[in-house]
């Protein structure tokens, strides 16, 4: 009996087999493929001349999304309709992973050298071993030695993560008097966009540093820092650090939210940076938007919108090269991690969202922040009111009282009880300076480490507009992967960020 019933179990699984053999000659092999999640990294077409890599940081599916839809709202406000990014219309497009070596949740200096270098690695780590013992080389260097000119521009300072995992080895992202070294000392051809957060090496352990930006001049780099000078470099201008006249407290550009008229934006620098780079044997520019990033940290989803679609039109300065030399141009676009736990969705709001209600919004949270700061410098905590802020707050958010004379006009800009309660408790932690700030862990959840009453502002506007977040910090989403040109067919597919490397060292004939 017993052997009868193996031999039945034999025959049934021998049949199984047999099947999925015939299914695997019959059906088309890209089924598999994308059952599997499978994607090549292996190129043998001829190398692309100009190559370009734009990294939107803390960029994801909801960041992409948010805009294509607030675009679509503002084009066609009584319709259900997005407008599309065109980066998002490339012909290639995957998918990647971000985790680290230890954690799901990744930073911007292990994601940059993932894709920099193709090593996964622990957070804080630039261009190194989770041990902090091996270094590794981005592929910047071997394409320099092959002769392609480097260019490196960001909206955040130049010796920030993600721009330093592209000519840096450091233990800690932190080390940025170490990192504008070696920049400094780097040889690669066009820094663009922000400065540097240590130049003169206060934070460093070295006894009487000399400046980062001295030991550049000294190699070779011509340093510019106003408009006309940055707009009047050119393919004979030498090796460049173009360092932009407006900068925050944080050596970083301005949110294009806050950007003047006339100002310099992220696509002025890539069009001078490929004016710059171009030569003969071609060049490599990596481009990251930074400040989507701090946005979503501070849950500002406008100035997240608003550096997105600039990031967009910066995109399309490559396009340009794209459309002349069809076949010598390779542009990818991607994400190192997501930021702030985007949704497209609140539970106030159900199904619906309103994202037309972001374009009350005029200002980053920095530049409310300055009010505030202003404000507690000229009130005491018993003496504050928020009475005093309404009209900034209409100014800044398009929030408005129930009182307010626009209030029949625009009646779901107006703040609730609720809404106005938490504002006032909002406004009596932000009358404390940051550094004297004690906040309960019910705070912390509410505020993070942001400005209490900016903060707040943002969680009401944002609600009403359909959006909301999760958290202050990364989150473990993969990421968009977006190319076009040659070798673009390589990044369809899903696969590992540091696969993002593989494929550019292939295309590029690295090893």
């Amino acid at each position: 009996m017993f052997s009868k019933s193996r031999s039945r179990l034999v025959l049934v699984l021998s049949l199984l087999l047999i099947l999925a053999a015939l299914t695997a000659l019959i059906l088309p092999q890209n089924s598999y493929a994308e059952a599997s999640s499978q994607t090549s990294s292996s190129y043998s077409g001829i190398s692309p001349k100009y190559v370009f890599l734009f990294i939107g940081d803390g960029m994801s599916f909801p960041q992409i999304s948010a805009a294509e839809m607030y675009a679509g709202a503002l084009a066609s406000p009584s319709e259900v309709k997005t407008n599309p990014l065109d980066f998002t219309g490339f012909p290639a497009s995957g998918v990647a992973s971000t985790y680290e070596s230890d954690s799901f949740i990744p930073d911007s200096a292990s994601t940059g050298t993932s894709i920099a270098s193709g090593f996964k690695t622990a957070d804080g780590i630039i261009n190194m071993d989770p041990a902090k013992k091996i270094k590794y080389d981005p592929i910047t260097r071997p394409l320099k030695a092959k002769g392609y000119k480097i260019g490196i521009i960001s909206t955040v300072s130049l010796d920030h993560a993600t721009p330093a995992v592209f000519y840096a080895n450091q233990e800690s992202r932190n080390n940025y008097y170490d990192i504008a070294l070696q920049l400094a000392n780097s040889g690669f051809d066009f820094f663009g966009g922000g400065g540097f957060k240590d130049p003169n090496g206060k934070n460093s352990r070295l006894q009487n540093p000399e400046n980062a930006l001295d030991v550049a001049r000294r190699n070779g780099y011509k340093i510019v820092n106003t408009k006309q000078d940055i707009l009047n470099l050119t393919s004979k201008s030498g090796k460049v650090i173009a360092i932009n006249p407006e900068l925050d407290r944080d050596a970083a550009m301005p949110y294009e939210i806050d950007r003047k008229a006339g100002e310099l934006s992220l696509s002025d620098f890539v069009r001078k940076g490929i004016e710059v780079l171009d030569n003969n044997k071609g060049f490599f520019l990596m481009v990251e938007s930074g400040k989507i990033d701090w946005a979503n940290h501070a849950n500002d989803a406008a100035a997240s919108i608003h550096d997105t679609i600039e990031f967009n039109r910066a995109i399309n300065e490559a396009v340009k090269v794209y459309k002349k030399y069809p076949d010598k141009t390779l542009i990818i676009v991607t994400g190192d991690h997501e930021c702030g736990g985007l949704t497209i969705g609140f539970a106030g709001t159900g199904y619906q969202t309103f994202f037309n209600k972001l374009q009350k919004q005029t200002m980053s949270y920095l530049e409310f922040d300055k009010i505030v700061e202003s404000y507690r410098n000229s009130r005491t905590q018993d003496s504050a009111s928020l009475e005093d802020l309404y009209p900034q707050i209409k100014a800044a958010y398009g929030l408005i009282r129930a009182e307010d004379p626009d209030a029949k006009n625009f009646p779901d800009m107006v703040l609730t009880d609720a809404e106005i309660q938490r504002l006032k408790d909002a406004l009596k932690r932000s009358m404390v300076k940051s550094s004297e700030r004690k906040l309960t862990s019910a705070e912390q959840l509410l505020y993070g480490s942001y400005e209490p009453l900016t903060v707040t502002l943002s969680h009401i506007l944002n609600n009403k507009a359909g959006l909301s977040f999760t958290t202050y910090s990364h989150t473990g989403l993969p990421v968009p992967v977006y190319a076009i040109g040659a070798g673009s067919e390589l990044f369809n597919g899903s696969y590992d960020n540091t696969d993002i490397y593989k494929k550019m060292a292939s295309i590029l004939k690295i090893k």
